[in-house]
């Protein structure tokens, strides 16, 4: 009966010594991963609404400033470098934590997270200007639009961040175990996604936005 019971609910069963049997649960193979594969995908259902929810806002200015005359485009584009070097730095910290160097993988975290930091410093410097100059949410459709999609991104970054943070001290409490390389392939899976919602963003909101 007990191996019945085992097989129905995955786990393996074993004989000890005294010929009870005893059941082992045990975290399915890559079942971490998937799971957050799934949990992207619902993240990808949200960025999709307020894309969506942008693209019907993006040029309800109420007349108001539109785009053109708001978004300073060498500033987004330099947030947008740090972001994107961020990625690459977060490859290294994989590469690293795959060769079993704990102090590199380490030290590229914390390259990740400063230009992490970097990142959100300039996006919360440009939502102060553009409140200050009277261009807040409320102002219009469009800015609406833009602060939720815009503002929900850089709150998934500081959610990253704090991630990250949380991952380092644990990498050096714990060392390179298999539980922590498997929250870290996680949380590159998410950092890449970010980089790659951002550069959606950029491109819908930033670029199209100052065309007449």
């Amino acid at each position: 009966m007990s191996e019945i019971n085992a097989s129905v609910t995955g786990g393996s069963v074993a004989d000890d010594v005294t010929g009870r049997y005893i059941v082992r649960e045990h975290h399915p193979e890559q079942g971490t991963l998937l799971g957050f594969w799934l949990y992207l995908m619902s993240d990808c259902l949200i960025f999709a609404s307020l894309f969506a929810t942008y693209a019907v806002q993006g040029r309800a200015y109420a007349g108001g400033p539109t785009g053109a005359e708001l978004f300073e485009l060498p500033l987004i584009a330099l947030n947008t470098a740090f972001l994107l070097v961020s990625s690459l730095t977060f490859g290294f910290a994989m590469i690293a934590a795959q060769a079993k160097n704990l102090a590199k993988t380490r030290m590229w975290l914390v390259v990740t997270g400063i230009l992490g930091l970097a990142f959100l410093c300039v996006e919360i410097y440009e939502f102060q200007h553009l409140i200050h100059m009277g261009a807040g949410p409320q102002r219009s459709g469009f800015l609406t639009a833009f602060f939720a999609l815009v503002g929900t991104h850089g709150l998934h970054v500081t959610f990253g961040i704090v991630w990250l943070v949380t991952l380092f001290f644990q990498l050096g409490k714990h060392g390179l175990t298999p539980e922590n390389f498997r929250r870290l392939s996680c949380l590159s899976l998410f950092w890449h996604f970010l980089d790659l919602i951002w550069i959606f963003v950029f491109t819908f909101v930033y670029l199209m936005g100052v065309l007449p």
